[in-house]
């Protein structure tokens, strides 16, 4: 009975090399990416954009699971993140399309990295620490958008204009420094709540890009973006319509309550 007790109170042993060596992996995918957009491969870097999205999505819940989060994980996480999925989807994209359009493309990659560190600076000094949305698009989900964008150009729908990729990047920009809030699938508490269903759902998902993984991809990128930016809308008439019924109840209540006798 007290040996039973004593390996329930014996706190987790830490493991903190392995988030960090997941995370220099996500790192080497991003600058592994740069490589081959300067050599013109851009599915290829696309592809490894992707990947470090995909490690990224791990360290931390590795970290969690060992016990070994730290400030400096969250901090190498977000270095990692800048050159991952800021400098490399921003270099892609302006030697892919938007070299062409001189100064205006060079800044819209720019504007793309800087909007990406100035989220993630964001992201880091947030205290309220809510799992359940995040404020402004995260920059995983941007770099998804980019990489959608030219994977589907060259499996699917062929040449996209380039003009449209100029406007995305700046469209991507202002959305990761909004306060447009998405939903974040942090949230532990629901995640033990529905393990199955999650676990059905992830089945199906994953059959689904697999049967068209350069369509699904940008399918989904798009289906996050713009349903969270819708979904974001309503919540904003909907606290707009209660409070404005909230203020007209009290004005209601407060004229009711006068003396008449004055």
């Amino acid at each position: 009975m007290k040996r039973s007790r004593f390996r329930k109170d014996k706190p987790k042993r830490t493991v903190p090399f392995l988030p960090n060596f997941i995370t220099t992996m996500s790192l080497f995918c991003g600058f592994y990416s740069i490589a081959f957009s300067l050599k013109g491969n851009y599915y290829m870097a696309a592809v490894l954009i992707l990947i470090a999205g995909f490690i990224d999505g791990i360290d931390g819940r590795v970290a969690r699971a060992t016990n070994s989060t730290s400030e400096f994980g969250k901090e190498y996480d977000s270095l990692s993140d800048i050159v991952a999925f800021g400098v490399s989807p921003a270099i892609m994209a302006f030697l892919w399309q938007l070299n062409q359009y001189g100064r205006f493309g060079f800044l819209a990659s720019f504007l793309f990295v800087a909007c990406g560190a100035l989220r993630l600076a964001r992201f880091n000094t947030d205290t309220s620490h809510n799992l359940t949305s995040f404020t402004g698009l995260p920059i995983p989900i941007a770099a998804a958008a980019v990489s959608g964008v030219v994977l589907l150009s060259k499996e699917v729908v062929g040449p996209i204009p380039s003009m449209a990729v100029l406007g995305g990047m700046y469209v991507l920009s202002f959305m990761m420094v909004s306060t447009i809030h998405f939903p974040s699938f942090k949230s532990i508490g629901y995640i033990k709540a529905h393990p199955f269903q999650l676990l059905v759902a992830g089945l199906l998902l994953l059959v689904v890009v697999a049967l068209a993984p350069e369509l699904m991809i940008f399918v989904l990128t798009m289906t996050f973006i713009v349903g969270g930016t819708i979904w974001n809308w309503i919540t904003a008439i909907r606290e707009y319509i209660r409070e404005r019924k909230h203020g007209t109840g009290e004005e209601h209540e407060g004229v009711s309550g006068q003396d008449h006798n004055i």
